[in-house]
């Protein structure tokens, strides 16, 4: 088993920091700010889940950016997203979905996301309980689950949508693994929300403890966690994002992306820059930790 290095900084006083940090954070109003605000607008486990799937497989770039694309798709869904895709059809449906596209996601990719989700649902009546088949609780964490739930989702067959079997490179970018080496920034921010019962987050999968899961790592939390010591790591990769886990897993044990949230969003709001400024790191929370 590979043993992750330890962080940087000591224990304390950065764990103090951090829980003070935590504690005093104003999760409901960064929520408006947030992808995690559309799987909130419902209160069914199968729409949570639904809209929060989508949510976070389109959840890059500037929130201001992918969040019009997010309406768009659960537009049509009205207030039951969950039986709107299980009920999917490709030649009745596909009209709501044109001229939908955002960066590297043409219209067709979006649509074959759409109903390979739809597949899935058919199938396994959610993608709790597809998840649920490859996790494994004796695993130190969801990486093989993850990778298990990926792959069968790739190889649902897309000549319905493409007229032949193919997985475009705007498709795969909706639906990355750690198998490729990737972070799995979204993925591993759906499962965050799927699982932990705290804060914001909806903890509608119950079988899988906190404990368990990766960080989102994203730039935000690339930046930051260099700066306090959690990892000296550049790459935003799926070792980083294990790495810097391990690290909070220290303050932590059961709960180490109890965090997350509230770190990613000192950087979406502009108060950390990841890198030492007077101007902005003066009034920082975790200026005693800094040489500024």
């Amino acid at each position: 088993m590979q043993v992750y290095r330890t962080p940087l900084r000591p224990k304390e006083p950065l764990k103090k920091i951090l829980d003070r940090f935590y504690r005093d954070f104003d999760f409901r109003e960064r929520l408006r700010h947030d992808p995690l605000e559309f799987p909130h607008r419902y209160s069914n486990p199968a729409d949570i889940e639904a809209a929060g799937f989508i949510s976070a497989c389109f959840a890059y770039g500037r929130v201001d950016l992918f969040k019009p694309v997010i309406e768009k798709i659960l537009k049509p869904c009205g207030n039951r997203p969950g039986a709107y895709f299980l009920k999917f059809s490709l030649k009745r449906e596909m009209r709501h979905f044109q001229k939908i596209s955002y960066r590297f996601n043409r219209e067709e990719d979006i649509l074959c996301f759409i109903y390979i989700l739809h597949r899935v649902l058919k199938k396994w009546g959610s993608l709790r309980d597809l998840f649920y088949h490859f996790y494994q609780p004796d695993h130190t964490d969801i990486r093989t689950a993850l990778e298990g739930f990926i792959n069968y989702i790739l190889a649902i067959d897309t000549r319905p949508v493409y007229g032949k079997n193919i997985k475009p490179k705007g498709l795969l970018q909706l639906l990355p693994s750690p198998k490729r080496g990737s972070a799995c920034k979204r993925m591993n921010l759906f499962l965050r929300w799927m699982v932990r019962r705290k804060d914001i987050d909806l903890g509608i999968w119950e079988r899988i403890p906190p404990s368990k899961l990766i960080i989102p790592l994203d730039t935000h939390i690339s930046r930051i966690s260099r700066c306090l010591g959690l990892t000296d790591r550049t790459a935003s990769d799926w070792k980083t994002a294990q790495e810097i886990t391990a690290s909070l897993r220290r303050f932590d044990p059961l709960d180490p992306l109890k965090y997350d949230f509230a770190l990613c969003h000192q950087g979406i709001s502009g108060l950390c820059r990841g890198e030492a400024r007077v101007s902005v790191c003066s009034g920082c929370i975790f200026a005693p930790l800094k040489s500024i």
